[in-house]
């Protein structure tokens, strides 16, 4: 029955559909008892093979985007010539790249296999035809280049070229990892590892190797976390799976049961190429949610923009530079806890809304703290509220995204791209928010980020409205087959409700 999911050309539209319709029956009439033990079991082995790879996976490409941040403690600055907004510039230029390619990639991962498409616009290194389990590790393998060679730069022209194409390779995996997961949140929560690590490598890096070899303590610094990635993608070559019926670790039951969680989570079947990309587009942008989900998702990015420049807001507390990056590891590792908890309280209350309000309003406070006073206590707290609440908040935002537009797949697809894409030119023109000219109290940065985190709780509000709204319609219509919501191109199966 998988095999009709995956490989719908050797079928015709009414075999697929036929196929998924005895699929979604076979386990929509088994007991809450039988799913509860089958999605637990499913999720053992899922958690155990997949997800620790790519959270690993996620903190390099995180770590490999943030580790500027950690080499400006350095001589950075001072060895490229870079002065007044040149390293807010490096930071944003990154993102310019990254989004140039979010859409592209992840429109083709509908048509091809994750595998070979991410294979063709990222490896160099292998062989495609060798093995479809090759392609994320060259995709890593190539970022992990384009990092290292960070270090070889003479010039700002120099680390603005590397960063831009730093950029463009790391486009595909985040979207492309959400398509593929349940546990998006989860997923998210290796950027807060990135930055605790980040923090601790770059104070050892900068302590012990600067001057060593007579390269520069930045330099080792890029070489270092380059070559970390080269390394770990060789093993994830040979973990890293396609989709759950070509998954050689889940037994006949476990890929039929999960092809019917990506069924059931959506109400609806996949049915892989039956709609065109401009079809896919149109579904999108006639679905008036996704404007306030992309809005939802640019203001959360935005009010995140203060980790590109993490490091030299903590060094206003007054320690040294190496002090600096120690102090910025419990930081994050606090973040990365609450995370944890925030995320298992969403799924198990079914709910996303109400957690990112109150989240938010955590980074409101923060961030009015860390601009009204100097007061050196309060400030630490102020560094530990903002992450705490805006990045723990984002965790629940990419889920709400994803489980929030059905099915058919390539809707699904662009609208996860579109939010992403859209959402991160908020990194380009944020980086300007946290000039080092406004310090040491970052009025300008933290007020802004004060004032954007309360906009990003009053859109969660709206889009709880919206969903409320929606669900009550379902419920007038007595929950049918022939519901259409949101467009006349789509159905709804009995007992779908939108997630609040």
């Amino acid at each position: 029955m998988t095999n009709a999911v995956e490989e719908p050309e050797k079928f015709g539209t009414k075999e697929v559909v036929f196929e998924q319709d005895a699929l979604y029956h076979a386990y929509v009439s088994k007991s809450s008892e039988w799913h509860r033990d089958m999605t637990q079991r499913l999720l053992r082995k899922v958690d155990w093979h997949l997800l620790p790879f790519l959270i690993l996976m996620y903190l390099l490409n995180f770590l490999d985007r943030n580790n500027l941040s950690q080499a400006r403690l350095g001589t950075l600055e001072k060895d490229l010539g870079m002065k007044g907004t040149d390293y807010n510039l490096a930071t944003s230029i990154l993102f310019v790249g990254y989004l140039l390619m979010q859409l592209p990639s992840n429109l083709l991962l509908t048509r091809l296999r994750p595998s070979l498409f991410l294979g063709i616009a990222m490896a160099n290194w292998y062989d495609l035809f060798d093995s479809a389990r090759r392609l994320p590790g060259a995709y890593c393998s190539d970022r992990g280049v384009i990092s290292a060679c960070q270090a070889a730069v003479q010039s700002f022209s120099g680390i603005i070229a590397t960063r831009f194409f730093l950029g463009f390779v790391e486009a595909p995996f985040f979207p492309g990892a959400v398509m593929l997961i349940h546990r998006i949140a989860w997923f998210y929560s290796g950027s807060s590892l990135a930055n605790a690590f980040g923090g601790l490598i770059g104070a050892g890096v900068l302590e012990n190797l600067d001057g060593a070899h007579g390269i520069a303590g930045w330099r080792w610094l890029f070489i270092i976390e380059g070559c970390i990635t080269v390394g770990v993608s060789l093993l994830a070559t040979l973990m890293l799976p396609n989709y759950p019926a070509t998954t050689p670790w889940l037994d006949e039951q476990e890929k039929a049961y999960a092809q019917w969680r990506l069924m059931h989570d959506a109400g609806e079947a996949d049915e892989v190429g039956s709609t065109g990309v401009k079809e896919a587009l149109g579904l999108v942008f006639a679905d008036k949610r996704i404007y306030l989900f992309i809005l939802l998702q640019h203001l959360s990015l935005l009010s995140q923009n203060f980790q590109y420049f993490f490091p030299t807001i903590v060094q206003t507390l007054g320690y040294d530079n190496i002090k600096t990056l120690l102090i910025t590891a419990p930081v994050w590792i606090a973040t990365f806890l609450v995370s944890l908890l925030v995320t298992w309280t969403s799924d198990k209350l079914n709910d996303r809304s109400l957690h990112i309000i109150c989240l938010m309003i955590v980074s409101v406070v923060g961030g009015v703290i860390i601009t009204a006073t100097t007061n050196i206590g309060a400030k630490f707290l102020a560094m530990f509220l903002m992450p705490m609440g805006a990045v723990s908040a984002y965790q629940i935002i990419i889920a709400w995204v994803a489980n929030s537009f059905p099915r058919p797949l390539v809707k699904r697809s662009a609208a996860i791209a579109i939010a992403n894409m859209i959402g991160n030119t908020a990194s380009i023109y944020g980086s300007y928010m946290w000039p080092s000219s406004s310090g040491p109290r970052y009025i300008p940065g933290g007020s802004a980020t004060a004032g954007i985190a309360l906009l990003v709780a009053l859109v969660a509000v709206v889009i709880r409205l919206v969903h409320s709204h929606m669900n009550q319609r379902l419920d007038e219509a007595g929950c049918s087959h022939d519901i259409l919501e949101p467009n006349d191109l789509e159905t709804r199966a009995v007992g779908f409700r939108y997630i609040l």
